[in-house]
Formats: C-alpha cells, sequence, structure tokens
C-alpha cells in the first residue's frame, strides 16, 4: 500500500505560467476596454454599438474564460494549502468548481444572449 501525501498543490510552474498568461490577457482587455470607453461616445447607445461586434464579444468571453481560469488556479492553491481535512477541501474543490463552471455558463448567457 503507497501512502499519498494529499497537502500540497504539487502542481508549480503550470499554475505559475497559468496565473501570468491570464493576468495578461485580463490586463490587455482592460486596458483596452479603458481606451474604447474614453473614445467612444457615452451613454447606452455607445455601449451597445461596441458590444454588437463580434470581436468585442469574443475577446470579453476570452477575459471572462481567463479569468475563470485565475480564480480556479487561486482558489484551489488556497484551499490545498490551508483546508487540511481531506474530505472538507474535496468539497470545497466541487462547490468552487461547480460555482465557476455555473458562471461561465451564465457569461455566455450574457454576452452572446443565449
Amino acid at each position: 500500500m503507497v501512502n499519498r501525501n494529499v497537502v500540497g498543490a504539487h502542481y508549480g510552474l503550470r499554475d505559475w505560467i497559468m496565473q501570468r498568461v491570464t493576468a495578461v490577457i485580463m490586463l490587455a482587455y482592460t486596458v483596452m476596454l479603458v481606451l474604447f470607453l474614453l473614445a467612444m461616445p457615452a451613454g447606452y447607445e455607445g455601449w451597445k454599438a461596441l458590444f454588437s461586434l463580434t470581436w468585442v464579444k469574443v475577446l470579453t468571453q476570452t477575459t471572462l474564460l481567463a479569468l475563470f481560469l485565475h480564480a480556479w488556479v487561486g482558489i484551489r492553491d488556497l484551499w490545498m494549502d490551508y483546508i487540511k481535512p481531506v474530505g472538507v477541501r474535496l468539497t470545497l474543490h466541487s462547490v468552487t468548481a461547480v460555482w465557476l463552471v455555473s458562471c461561465f455558463i451564465y457569461s455566455l448567457k450574457v454576452v452572446w444572449g443565449l
């Protein structure tokens, strides 16, 4: 029988790269959005015109996916580092995963009107 250590993330470089890449995607989107908000006419019509463009919807959905992946890595590592009872940690992982997938599905509805 092999005893496994179930404490700790053990993902290292992959998680570090994921956090950095998703952060860069979110930063680029934020800068782009701020520049467009400064350039477009104020009000609902300008906002509606901006988000009627398909490429803006694609960038928005990509950024939201990056946000959800960023949150998953961070929260998963937090649960692994600070929650020691395996059952509680598994429950928290499951609840977090279901919540993030639900948020992603709802974001499809909001961005694309599905």
